[in-house]
């Protein structure tokens, strides 16, 4: 009862320093790029999906190579699921938007690209050093796309990114500080990822269930949290559109970017239950965004509700079938 108890609370505090080194990272992040006079524009664009990827980034690592892809795959296809399902939806519900045309034909058509490589990758069995160069190529062409196709354009798009930029937050002094809470984000995130992963996996033993099950769930949406936070917190803003472009940069991010990193670094063998069914709501769940977005061009607080009662069928569809 007691190494329970010491598991599960182990467990919490990964995903307590996680979600601190998440928030510290982007914190320090953010302020080296405004010292060094980086445009709002970059800042966005990068923070939009690499400042709050991070816990997933390390969380996938550190589970690869501990040899439990189901947490390193589950942990992203999870969280892509849980960004549009439940943080989106969330966010919906708290204040509806509208969605610029244009901006979204360029980033919802790499979401959808981003998904569909996704699947081909789960399908082929095993991610490896050729999957991870093609995904980070694309993720690099993507980003320098986006920044030459924004840079001289004052548009609702530009407008966006810049907010993403501004509600960032930011931290006390210059540079240095800046990178000094950015190496400091890097060692929590670390550690967090370290007692997520290895309390995860015995959590996972001691209930009978597969590691894909806490990947999938405790692990995705604990990894999740920034994108959350980050979320919220641009709706109460009223710039609730950012959280839009916060939740589509995550996952094309956490595809090409995470899994294209990891597979690189390690290859990767897929789960036979991801392959099987949970990249398929993945990708259901990518193409009820684009749905909802494109009809009407605005996300409505009953689409909210839509997305978010999808996630809680999908976990207890999960949590059904591991008991």
């Amino acid at each position: 009862m007691e190494g329970a108890i010491l598991t599960y609370s182990l467990l919490a505090v990964g995903l307590v320093l996680l979600t601190l080194g998440g928030d510290t990272l982007v914190r320090g992040a953010s302020t080296a790029a405004r010292s060094l006079g980086v445009s709002p524009l970059l800042i966005g664009l990068t923070l939009v999906g690499f400042g709050t990827s991070t816990p997933e980034l390390v969380t996938s690592l550190t589970a690869a190579f501990a040899d439990s892809p189901g947490i390193a795959v589950g942990n992203v296809v999870g969280s892509n699921s849980a960004n549009i399902l439940l943080i989106l939806g969330l966010t919906v519900l708290i204040a509806p938007f509208a969605v610029d045309r244009a901006a979204f034909k360029r980033d919802g058509t790499m979401l959808v690209v981003s998904a569909l490589v996704c699947v081909a990758a789960v399908l082929a069995g095993t991610v490896g050093r050729i999957w991870g160069v093609a995904m980070l190529a694309l993720l690099v062409a993507y980003i320098v796309l986006a920044y030459l196709g924004e840079r001289n354009v004052q548009d609702a798009e530009r407008a966006k990114y810049e907010h993403i930029a501004e509600d960032a937050p930011d931290a006390k002094g210059g540079l240095w500080a800046g990178l000094g809470l950015a190496v400091l984000g890097i060692a929590l995130t670390i550690g967090g990822a370290r007692l997520l992963v290895d309390n995860a996996i015995v959590i996972a033993r001691d209930l009978g269930v597969s590691d894909t099950i806490i990947g999938l769930t405790v692990v995705a949406v604990g990894t999740s949290l920034p994108e959350m936070v980050t979320s919220i917190v641009a709706a109460i803003r009223r710039h609730a559109d950012v959280a839009l472009g916060n939740v589509i940069g995550s996952n094309i991010y956490n595809v090409l970017g995470i899994l294209g990193v990891t597979a690189l670094i390690t290859p990767i063998r897929i789960p036979v239950e991801i392959a099987r069914f949970d990249i398929w709501v993945m990708l259901a769940a990518t193409a009820l965004l684009v749905i909802f977005v494109r009809t009407g061009m605005r996300l409505s607080r009953w689409e909210g509700f839509a997305l978010f009662a999808a996630y809680a069928a999908y976990v207890a569809w999960l949590v059904r079938g591991a008991i």
